[in-house]
């Protein structure tokens, strides 16, 4: 099942997974999807498997390895047999997932892009088990939305990373692993992030060959 947003002919769609612990209709997702489609974005949302059986299931069934969903990812973009161009990524985890098929999807030309929306570089707490071995190689063209204070990966930390010339990096000032900034230290709301990101989003699918 996908959650859909944004117009039916639109210049792109978005296949975007979730993170780790939220749903595919979390306020965060929900909120990032309607800024893409305000931009003339097709947005569609699925949930991996442990993730779907939490709506029918007592308790809530931990999440596998990120490896072992890659097939779901694969599945869900054979489901979806979008049309035109297609991007695929997602929050967190979901993003992350997507990074692992995306070479080899871009290589068949079934993908133009992957967008990784608060990318989870390393473990919370501990910035020395790297996620991003194969970051420093990517092929595809990928834009990763990352607020600057996200526990996951700040702007500090990721200067200092190999990454693949291929990857753009969108910062979003005091940004949390949900792209929210404080207000009062910043000067931004959640708002303005979300509407610079739609516009970033815009422009790099734009882009996209």
């Amino acid at each position: 099942m996908f959650l859909f947003d944004g117009p039916v002919k639109a210049k792109a769609t978005l296949l975007l997974a979730h993170g780790a612990g939220a749903p595919m209709d979390s306020a965060a997702m929900t909120a990032i999807a309607k800024a893409f489609a305000a931009v003339d974005l097709r947005v569609a949302r699925f949930e991996f498997g442990y993730m779907a059986s939490r709506r029918t299931a007592a308790g809530r069934k931990p999440p596998p390895r990120a490896e072992k969903l890659t097939g779901e990812y694969i599945a869900a973009i054979d489901a979806l047999a979008a049309e035109g161009t297609l991007v695929i990524g997602g929050k967190s985890m979901g993003g992350r997932v997507a990074s692992m098929v995306a070479d080899d999807l871009y290589a068949q030309r079934r993908i133009a892009g992957l967008l990784c929306l608060g990318y989870p570089f390393h473990p919370v707490g501990k910035p020395e088990q790297l996620r991003t071995a194969h970051l420093a190689t990517m092929k595809t063209p990928t834009l990763i939305a990352q607020g600057t204070r996200d526990p996951f990966g700040t702007r500090d930390e990721v200067a200092g990373y190999e990454l693949s010339k291929h990857i753009e990096i969108v910062w979003l000032e005091d940004g949390d692993h949900d792209l929210k900034p404080r207000k009062a230290m910043s000067g931004f709301s959640a708002a303005d992030h979300l509407a610079t990101l739609g516009k970033a989003v815009s422009a790099w699918v734009d882009g996209l060959k």
